[in-house]
């Protein structure tokens, strides 16, 4: 097992994002506005970088909550097949976007407690931001189901943010209560993914100003 950790940016891949306004946005509220701003646009890069930097690469990935598939860029590097679940995203058009610029998806609606793919079918899993949004009740079922869909040794890499008074203001900058959106901490999913499968190591992204801690945990999980 790996102790918490801090990533150099040197050791974490950069993410690749198409042009701004290409993306297809779930609706006005769809966070790839936020890549592109700046110094919140940093925190938003950052986190999915350092997500990305712990994948190991393989056949089939699927993300969970794929949004607007600002992942997929680098996830087609190191991946054969890209597949998406998403509650809300246009799947047609997030699909037809990418068909365009020579990238497959296999992208749906639907949901992590209830995916519609077969045992042992993906080497990862991801989940950025997607985890704090379950109640806590439903963690642990999430992670069985996430489970169910690995292959033997596959990987689950997700984000969540931490609750700091700096990420309560910048909801609130935004335009929104931190509580309405979040019903989860990190440890409440940390704790979750333990239950269910073994801990590889949890990444801690701090603050883009010194001195106020981190604000983003990455867990890294393996199907044993």
């Amino acid at each position: 097992m790996r102790a918490n950790k801090l990533l150099g940016r040197s050791q974490v891949p950069r993410l690749r994002l198409l042009p701004y306004g290409r993306y297809r946005y779930v609706d006005q509220s769809d966070p790839v506005l936020f890549y592109y701003w700046p110094i919140v646009g940093t925190m938003y890069r950052r986190r999915v970088e350092l997500c990305l930097a712990e994948l190991r690469g393989g056949d089939r990935i699927l993300e969970v909550g794929f949004g607007s598939g600002t992942a997929f860029l680098n996830l087609h590097d190191s991946y054969r097949e890209i597949y998406g679940l998403d509650l809300t995203a246009p799947v047609a058009e997030v699909t037809s976007l990418f068909s365009s610029i020579g990238i497959d998806t296999v992208l749906q609606n639907g949901n992590v407690l209830g995916m519609p793919y077969p045992d042992g079918f993906f080497d990862a899993v991801l989940l950025i931001s997607i985890l704090e949004h379950l109640k806590v009740d439903e963690l642990e079922p999430a992670f069985m189901e996430v489970r169910r869909v690995l292959k033997s040794g596959g990987q689950v890499v997700y984000g969540v943010p931490v609750e700091r008074p700096l990420m309560v203001l910048a909801f609130w900058l935004l335009g929104h209560s931190i509580h309405e959106h979040h019903h989860s901490t990190e440890r409440d999913v940390s704790a979750a993914a333990e239950s269910v499968l073994g801990r590889v190591g949890l990444t801690q992204m701090p603050a883009v100003l010194p001195g106020l801690g981190s604000v983003y945990q990455i867990g890294h999980f393996v199907k044993q």
